[in-house]
């Protein structure tokens, strides 16, 4: 790992990922999460203030930049519920079958590499009758839009650490393995129109 994804790209996506909209955007979705909740990409803890604390046992998060857990800071402290930061050392979730209530993932099906397997191991973790919560930026319904997504991609993945622009959430979510039960679209304010496209909702398996 070179000094630019090691030190500069967690604070560029620290930046990034904390604007107004997106936190606006946090804060619709993650209360929804309870029990012992496993969270997908927590980054540097940006979910972390919009836990519904009478609702959440613990929080699993799972990432693979230490140096992302380690700017959460006071996020992670004063909290009145467990935290628990774990890496990926590999392709596997590294947790039990049926080992969490809830699975909560905020922009990061964009950056995964291979996202319907991820679901698919989202899927494995879940306990029945739990459901993942997501939020994530795609694939806009317009045609323009689209062009101009397929045009950026390659070089906005490449200076954003894997980001996508142009994943199609709703699709990528069945094929993982789940159906949704609650998903709004629409742009958000205040966020240029090729990454502004959100999809935010809940979904179970099959």
């Amino acid at each position: 790992m070179g000094v630019y994804d090691k030190y500069i790209l967690p604070r560029f996506i620290n930046c990034a990922c904390s604007t107004k909209p997106m936190m606006k955007q946090r804060e619709k979705v993650v209360p929804k999460a309870e029990g012992v909740v496993l969270e997908i990409g927590i980054g540097t803890g940006l979910n972390l203030p919009y836990y519904d604390a009478a609702k959440v046992d613990k929080v699993i998060g799972l990432d693979p930049s230490e140096e992302s857990w380690k700017l959460a800071g006071e996020r992670a402290r004063g909290l009145d519920f467990e935290v628990e930061f774990i890496g990926l050392p590999g392709e596997q979730i590294p947790l039990e079958d049926n080992a969490v209530d809830s699975v909560l993932v905020t922009y990061s099906l964009c950056t995964i590499p291979d996202p319907v397997a991820a679901l698919e191991g989202m899927a494995r973790v879940l306990r029945p009758g739990g459901c993942i919560i997501f939020c994530e930026h795609g694939k806009a319904p317009d045609a323009d839009v689209q062009r101009w997504q397929e045009r950026l991609n390659p070089l906005w993945s490449a200076m954003a650490g894997g980001c996508n622009l142009n994943r199609d959430i709703p699709a990528i979510v069945a094929q993982g393995g789940f159906s949704i039960q609650s998903m709004e679209n629409s742009y958000i304010p205040g966020t240029p129109r090729i990454a502004g496209y959100n999809y935010w909702g809940t979904a179970t398996t099959h």
